[in-house]
């Protein structure tokens, strides 16, 4: 009798203090009743999710989590959706923040319409430069580029310069030409300077945009500081919770470095070094940085310009465009020398490719540097237009291609003008290029796109404008599954980024950073993918971002 009380005292101790016990840790945050997408390389779904600081505790069932967690905040997330935070691999961070107070010009149905938008903003009254960004002559009734006449008629003395929508043209007036020293004469490499009766029309293609930038007063650091929390505000609101910033200077690295550290700005940046020799050296030299908010270990370069400028290097000559082929943006040697660099010093080399010529150049050099299967995560950005003998090659030199799924329904409507019926069929191959290597990265290009990680994922999956246009997709043989979508968001972009031990995926001793949303993107009928709306964003365990 003595044993059997015994007994069942150690069962009732074992109970009080080792298995049986409840709420027995502390966390900051619990969120259950919800359905939480791990993205952790399953198919896997949990019910809540536990969090302490800026990490995350568990995951698991709602019994499990509510049992053994206490908290002084609970959420009861109604069954809504947790996806891991957006990632968007390819876009302009600080240049979108900078872009809110130039002329938004993207969506101008003609010419007339862009100036204007130029001549309704205040920009144009203030006496200093004017610019804007977004045209697209493709838009147009006559698909022509414009010419600079009517600019200087309206402004002969306030230098203009609007850039097209790929940033890779532009128009400005014989006053910014002037001041940038543009002539009739004005040569180089990787650049035009678009003549009619011989005189520049004002239309620049590639680098000839860059000597008028050069001449453009910079914007200072508290603009800077301004636009990158301006940037972060919508984005978070959009439910991105890291961007790629594809192209910085050391400057304005060393400017996200101390807004990181200070507070002020919250959003996690992988930032690709601007492809500028004394800059890459410096990083080069000092070692690549991998901080909580802050990676930089890539330089983007640049191969060729875009397909809407006709800047795109092509194999065979532009369908529209006789004997025309587009054009490198710098010499072999040049990519040559900088994979030999990088490929020694364990950096990334992020290179822009829109052309099938451009794509089979830098996939050659790519391959002549990493000689097989490795772990160095070079990408390929865009890969727009890529030729059939080359897709292979992604997979043989573990070559990640970095893609845009709104550029193939933005482009869709005039890109067979510039390829023809059988190029264009190899162009945002996007399933195509995830079959190479079984992953890609996804993002937006913004400014070029919107922000919408939403927006990504609906032109990902249906292959259709936001209108519902073409009523059949866009070669939707190159559509890309819900969850393969959601994996070039989540953890496929953090895996290009060399961030997936911190991001990409919701698991124990990753950072808390997701996104809860009031209709399931992976259930939802195609049509209505657009309704869904961000509910709440968190970063690191902070919520950033609470709709109204």
């Amino acid at each position: 009798m003595m044993n059997r009380i015994l007994f069942l005292l150690i069962i009732t101790l074992s109970c009080g203090f080792g298995s049986c016990r409840m709420k027995t840790e502390q966390a900051d945050l619990v969120i259950h009743n919800t359905v939480i997408y791990a993205m952790d390389g399953s198919t896997r779904t949990h019910e809540a999710m536990a969090i302490r600081g800026d990490s995350i505790l568990e995951l698991g069932p709602n019994r499990q989590i509510l049992n053994k967690y206490r908290s002084s905040q609970t959420i009861d997330a109604a069954m809504k959706p947790i996806y891991p935070g957006f990632i968007d691999a390819h876009c302009h961070f600080l240049a979108y923040g900078l872009s809110l107070n130039r002329v938004n010009l993207v969506g101008a149905g003609s010419f007339d319409e862009v100036l204007k938008r130029v001549e309704d903003h205040p920009i144009s009254t203030s006496g200093k430069w004017i610019e804007g960004r977004g045209w697209d002559q493709n838009l147009w009734e006559d698909k022509q580029f414009p010419t600079n006449q009517q600019l200087n008629e309206r402004w002969p003395d306030v230098p203009v310069l609007l850039k097209r929508i790929d940033g890779h043209a532009a128009i400005a007036n014989d006053k910014a030409l002037s001041l940038a020293g543009i002539t009739v004469d004005t040569k180089m490499i990787g650049g035009m300077v678009l003549l009619k009766e011989g005189k520049p029309t004002g239309v620049l293609i590639d680098k000839a945009v860059d000597l008028v930038e050069a001449v453009i007063p910079k914007p200072t650091d508290a603009e800077k500081i301004k636009a990158l929390t301006d940037a972060q505000r919508d984005c978070f609101a959009v439910g991105l919770t890291s961007v790629a910033d594809a192209g910085l200077t050391k400057a304005e690295i060393m400017l996200v470095q101390q807004e990181l550290q200070s507070g002020r700005l919250k959003m996690p940046i992988y930032a690709m070094i601007s492809d500028n020799a004394a800059d890459v050296d410096f990083f080069l030299k000092s070692g690549p940085i991998y901080q909580d908010r802050l990676t930089v270990c890539s330089v983007k370069c640049y191969a060729d310009g875009a397909l809407g400028s006709r800047g795109a290097c092509l194999l065979k000559p532009y369908a529209d465009m006789a004997n025309h082929h587009g054009m490198m943006l710098d010499n072999g040697a040049h990519f040559e020398e900088m994979a030999a660099k990088l490929a020694q010093a364990g950096f990334q080399m992020n290179t822009h490719c829109i052309g099938d010529s451009a794509a089979r150049f830098i996939l050659d050099v790519y391959g002549r540097h990493l000689g097989g299967t490795n772990d160095l995560r070079w990408r390929i950005e865009h890969a727009q237009v890529v030729n059939e003998a080359d897709f292979e090659k992604f997979a043989t030199y573990s070559i990640i291609p970095s893609v845009q799924p709104t550029h193939a329904t933005s482009d869709m409507n005039w890109a067979v003008d510039r390829l023809g019926r059988k190029r264009v069929v190899n162009a945002y191959a996007y399933e195509k290029l995830r079959n190479q290597l079984g992953m890609l990265a996804l993002g937006t290009d913004f400014p070029i796109e919107g922000i919408s990680p939403l927006h990504t994922f609906y032109a990902a999956v249906v292959r259709k404008d936001v209108s519902g246009k073409p009523e059949d997709g866009f070669q939707t043989e190159n559509a890309l599954s819900r969850m393969n979508t959601l994996m070039g968001m989540t953890l496929w972009a953090a895996i290009a980024n060399r961030e997936e031990t911190k991001r990409g995926s919701l698991e124990a001793g990753k950072k808390a950073s997701f996104v809860m949303m009031d209709k399931d993107l992976m259930l939802l009928p195609a049509n209505r993918i657009l309704e869904a709306r961000v509910l709440r964003t968190f970063v690191h365990g902070e919520e950033v971002y609470t709709a109204e």
